[in-house]
């Protein structure tokens, strides 16, 4: 397999790269989908984004417009169970925000599990779902951490991340959230250094006991940084298109994950939002290959250390 998907990358073979097994483990499920499979199976018109948007804001406002207010929530969720098993993600770490999690259209959080496992089941039977609880960076930290006891009583979340926007208010404040959740067995993740530094990257994995990084890429800025990242073993998940779109990084031909590879940090690569960026896993590998930045040995490396994420759950 390691030859074919290197074989795969050479010939610039998608289809074949596609039917290889990966991983995506920085997706919000909501938008993990594939824009063209919403389109025709529920008869929708969605635009297609801009090439490259100004801002966060901006992303999260053409999505609320293009996305969000034309295509029901449970749908979107259908359509990225679909993508991962078109694409042969075989380890899909999806992001639920709490909210989502506790209530989808009156349906009771037990409801709401039932319907994930079923979605997994039917159209992504090959795909091991490694449910994620997502806060957003500007919540209210103590209201979160007094529904936390509730979610986390039904054992099926594995991970926990924050998202949003980096400045809204220290990492630190998670702290009670994030020890709740290391007694509850949880893997510690957290959105940090798309926007900020290098220095916001290591505060967080210290402050939080972090496990992975989502997104990370500042701490290239940096070699003290790296090293460290490096000698703690913090696993990086990263987005390349999603950087590339949003203007974080010029073009994916000098895109950090080479310097963050070559220093030994173990790299996995992503979707993100999928429907928003519109690229698969398949096409992340590919982007990064034609772009002379990294070789087939080295982008199979990255699709390997993905894959062994569910080492860490005992699966």
């Amino acid at each position: 397999m390691n030859k074919q998907f290197e074989t795969f990358l050479q010939n610039h073979n998608l289809s074949g790269i596609s039917s290889i097994n990966k991983s995506d483990l920085h997706n919000h499920l909501g938008k993990g989908g594939n824009v063209n499979y919403i389109t025709s199976r529920y008869n929708l018109k969605i635009d297609l984004p801009p090439s490259k948007f100004e801002s966060l804001f901006h992303m999260d406002e053409w999505a609320k417009e293009n996305i969000k207010k034309k295509c029901p929530y449970i749908k979107r969720l259908e359509a990225a169970f679909v993508q991962a098993a078109d694409d042969n993600i075989s380890v899909l770490a999806a992001s639920f925000g709490l909210d989502e999690a506790m209530t989808i259209g009156g349906m009771p959080v037990e409801a709401f599990i039932d319907t994930m496992k079923s979605f997994n089941q039917q159209l992504a039977p090959n795909t091991i779902l490694l449910p994620e609880l997502a806060f957003t960076r500007g919540c209210d930290v103590d209201k979160e951490f007094s529904r936390l006891d509730e979610v986390l009583s039904y054992n099926w979340f594995k991970s926990v991340d924050i998202n949003g926007v980096e400045s809204e208010q220290p990492i630190k404040n998670f702290k009670k959230i994030y020890r709740k959740a290391k007694e509850h067995g949880l893997r510690l993740k957290a959105h940090v250094g798309e926007f900020g530094t290098a220095d916001d990257v290591m505060e967080a994995v210290e402050e939080l006991e972090l496990d992975e990084v989502h997104h990370g890429i500042a701490s290239a800025n940096s070699e003290f940084v790296l090293n460290w990242l490096s000698k703690h073993k913090i696993q990086l998940n990263v987005c390349p298109s999603s950087n590339v779109k949003l203007q974080v990084v010029e073009s994916y031909a000098v895109h950090p994950i080479r310097k963050i590879y070559d220093y030994g940090i173990p790299v996995t690569i992503n979707t993100d939002d999928m429907l928003v960026f519109n690229q698969s896993v398949s096409q992340e590998y590919l982007n990064l290959f034609k772009s002379g930045l990294m070789n087939g040995h080295e982008l199979n490396h990255i699709r390997e250390i993905g894959l062994r994420e569910i080492s860490y759950y005992g699966l």
